[in-house]
């Protein structure tokens, strides 16, 4: 993150030379305090949305689509294996066992994952009751011990997804994605092998056959989605209908909290999907990590995770007023947060930044307001399984001026550097300010409708950004942002279920029609004049190909050729 915010001009932020105020990006790999979003003023974003440990940690996973299981049914929620969560269910789980070892097949496994540790550490494989041995809260679960292999080797898709907004939910798939192999071949016979059953990097990077040829995966364990994409070429199958069962994990997965998030327009979330795909090119999803590693252990690192970098950056809408942060708001009194909590009670204004004897005067009303608005938000939880024991942590802060805040095409090399995903590295924090920009006063008001940020794309020259015409009195996402592509909403129905209230029913039916679509090559039967209105208004891209083709365009192609 340092690197691609520092070749983009950003200059770094230095809290003994600068306001507290002074900063446009803070970004870390820990969660936020809940008086950080309170406080988020107009020009500043953070990387983290509040209250998402509902599907970072292990067991709200397991509990929150188990909740949306009994509501819409398990056709649609299948895509979890079984999962107990330890000791609060063993009796559940002590019952499925019995159930299961009158076969004595020997494909019968369970896999133990700590609810609060990462990068596998704590993880163990076991067939027999009397090999499970756990001290502290742990998810249990049916292990998928038919994986799809290549050239005998297990792998799984770290698949990056970017959540702009949750009120209205808008979700952005990146077309890059690392596929992680374990680094010897799979075998069942040895379950106590993490190197032939686990893909964590940080693992098989320390394995012995790390740097050996391994047939077609090559040495080290990372691909790009780009040679996965070659390699499913000669599979004869659906690739539309997986990459879209993927994306139904994603926006199924993200339903289960959407609505227990609340509303800080200026943050944004980039998680990482971990799916395994089996034998049967059926996608499962593994689980959702907080605050995907961003370490560049290789090559491929290099290739992908700058490029997500810098197209995450683009999506945070950064203009040229934000560059002056404080200075645009002096000629007002006051200036409003962004946080809102769904709250009835207003959120607290910030006194004017300079004003010194104002904020001296209102400093006791100021706080009472800010208790008073606390109390309506729930406390984040912690999430410790994404950073385990703490260290001390390496703070970067990093900004722009405003000349610089036009992104120059002209990237500069980096030094590829193989060094291990330690702690430090997840628990790196950058905080990125823009250096103030001398002129005469801005008279620029804050919207009140503040997620509805200016559009930072008309002005880009690395890109190519697509934009759909939004409907009248509707704002529509762009349909993409370099390698991001818009998969929700995706189309008019998704947008208006979204917008209000999140309408989750008619979501998912929308979901399943778009579904059908693409496993068939058929689309709804609509007249002309209802087909032209919903293109020009509204259309999206079918994320997955390398080159992802409009919805219309390909609906309407699979119809011309059949």
């Amino acid at each position: 993150v340092r690197e691609v915010l520092l070749e983009r001009g950003w200059k770094e932020y230095d809290k003994r030379k600068r306001e507290d105020s002074d900063w446009n990006l803070y970004w870390r790999g820990s969660e936020f305090h809940s008086s950080e979003y309170h406080s988020l003023l107009p020009w500043q974003r953070l990387n983290h949305h509040p209250k998402t440990a509902g599907i970072t940690r292990k067991d709200s996973l397991v509990r929150n689509l188990r909740r949306m299981k009994a509501t819409f049914g398990s056709a649609l929620y299948n895509f979890s294996p079984t999962t107990f969560i330890l000791p609060n269910e063993y009796t559940s789980f002590l019952a499925e066992y019995n159930k299961l070892l009158p076969n004595r097949e020997q494909s019968v496994c369970w896999i133990c994952k700590p609810v609060d540790l990462s990068r596998g550490r704590g993880i163990f494989l076991f067939r027999n009751m009397r090999d499970l041995v756990y001290n502290g809260s742990v998810v249990v679960q049916r292990y998928i011990s038919s994986p799809l292999l290549i050239s005998g080797y297990k792998f799984d898709l770290r698949i990056y997804v970017c959540v702009k907004s949750f009120h209205p939910l808008t979700v952005y798939i990146h077309q890059e994605a690392l596929v992680r192999f374990a680094t010897e071949k799979y075998n069942l016979s040895s379950l106590s092998n993490v190197f032939a059953h686990l893909t964590n990097t940080s693992i098989n990077k320390c394995g012995p056959f790390y740097k050996t040829q391994k047939g077609q995966v090559g040495s080290g364990c990372k691909w790009t989605m780009s040679k996965f994409r070659y390699f499913l070429q000669n599979q004869n199958i659906n690739e539309l209908f997986l990459w879209q069962r993927i994306n139904n994990i994603v926006t199924l997965t993200l339903l289960s909290i959407t609505a227990s998030v609340p509303d800080c327009p200026n943050c944004v979330e980039l998680f990482g999907f971990d799916i395994l795909i089996d034998s049967k090119f059926k996608p499962w999803l593994l689980e959702v990590n907080h605050s995907p590693s961003l370490a560049l252990d290789c090559q491929t690192d290099l290739s992908v995770k700058k490029g997500l970098v810098s197209d995450l950056v683009d999506l945070m809408n950064y203009t040229d007023i934000d560059g002056l942060r404080g200075k645009t708001y002096q000629t007002q009194r006051n200036v409003q947060t962004c946080f809102n909590a769904n709250i009835s009670t207003p959120v607290p204004s910030l006194p004017k930044l300079k004003d010194h004897n104002f904020q001296q005067k209102n400093k006791k009303s100021s706080k009472m307001h800010q208790e008073k608005s606390k109390r309506h938000l729930p406390p984040i939880e912690t999430l410790h399984w994404i950073l385990g024991s703490y260290s001390k942590m390496n703070v970067v802060k990093t900004g722009l001026s405003s000349r610089q805040m036009k992104y120059n095409p002209q990237v500069t090399g980096v030094t590829n550097r193989d060094v291990a995903e330690t702690q430090d590295e997840m628990e790196n924090e950058v905080s990125s300010s823009v250096l103030g920009t001398q002129g005469r006063r801005s008279t620029f008001r804050p919207s009140t409708d503040s997620w509805r940020l200016p559009d930072i794309y008309r002005k880009r020259r690395r890109f190519h950004v697509q934009e759909a015409k939004p409907p009248i009195g509707q704002h529509v996402p762009p349909i993409r942002a370099g390698g991001f592509i818009r998969t929700f909403p995706f189309n008019p129905a998704t947008l208006k279920a979204s917008l209000v209230k999140l309408d989750v029913p008619v979501v998912i039916q929308e979901l399943q029609k778009l579904t059908a679509r693409v496993a068939s090559g058929r689309r709804k039967e609509t007249t002309g004049e209802e087909e032209e209105e919903d293109e020009d208004c509204f259309d999206s891209l079918l994320w997955g190909p390398e080159d992802p083709p409009l919805l219309s365009q390909w609906f309407n192609t699979k119809i011309k050729n059949t």
